[in-house]
């Protein structure tokens, strides 16, 4: 019997493959929290924006997704890195953004907070450096402290300085706080809690939300009224200081005191 077949075997083929789906598109911030960190460690953070250093910052109470947009955002709402940081909690929960793929997200409680804790870091470590030596030969520290205290504050306070007989920092109290142009101030209380704390002197310290810190007519009059009574106790107002968005008034150095 013939092992022939009566017909030709076609040879094996092998199946095609499957045309490969075309690859998603990665989205534009793909890898870019790596990216921003090595030009961190190499340039230097000196060399970042504004909107690139809060970013960092942001990195760590939201993990995950782009958070550019919400830093812009932080910024364009509120003017500065300095008042962002300064902003009252539940004002920063308020800010919003789009990201990338357009679903809006907010700052978010957490964040927030972190933020308001930035702040708190900072106002302590010049706090420090102001305690560490009498007031008045660290004026310099004593006035960046005040300032970054005081002068994105939305509603006027009022606070002294209680310094001992070497002028050293024995408290900084608020005293009172306000509304946007006005805070009460009661100058037998001011002289009653120097006596109270064992104090020398102070500084009288408020702020202008407005932003200018030229010193109004009440704050000369509310002034002189608290170098009287405090004079009458032999205890001594050293200044007077008016902080804004715009600068640190002295009463000293203006020839008010």
């Amino acid at each position: 019997m013939s092992s022939v077949l009566p017909f030709p075997i076609p040879p094996s083929r092998t199946p095609e493959a499957a045309p490969k789906a075309p690859r998603a598109a990665k989205p534009h911030h793909t890898g870019h929290r790596e990216r921003l960190r090595d030009r961190a460690r190499g340039a230097g953070l000196h060399h970042l924006p504004d909107y690139e250093l809060l970013e960092l910052f942001l990195f760590r109470s939201q993990p995950q997704g782009d958070v550019k947009p919400i830093a812009k955002a932080l910024l364009a709402r509120f003017g500065s890195l300095a008042a962002v940081l300064a902003a009252p909690v539940e004002d920063l929960g308020t800010v919003k953004a789009e990201d990338s793929k357009g679903r809006t997200k907010g700052v978010g409680a957490e964040t927030a907070l972190d933020l308001a804790a930035l702040h708190e870091v900072a106002r302590r470590v010049i706090k420090e450096e102001a305690a560490k030596r009498t007031v008045i030969s660290s004026w310099t520290a004593l006035v960046a402290y005040v300032r970054l205290s005081l002068q994105h504050e939305a509603r006027e306070q009022f606070r002294v300085l209680y310094l001992d007989n070497r002028n050293q920092l024995i408290l900084d109290e608020i005293q009172n706080r306000g509304t946007v142009d006005h805070a009460p101030v009661y100058p037998r209380e001011v002289v009653r809690r120097a006596l109270e704390l064992s104090a020398k002197s102070m500084i009288i310290v408020h702020n202008h939300p407005s932003g200018d810190p030229t010193p109004s007519r009440p704050d000369i009059h509310m002034t002189r009224q608290i170098v009287e009574a405090a004079r009458a106790l032999d205890l001594s107002v050293h200044d007077h200081l008016i902080v804004g968005r715009d600068g640190v008034a002295s009463f000293k150095q203006l020839g008010l005191l």
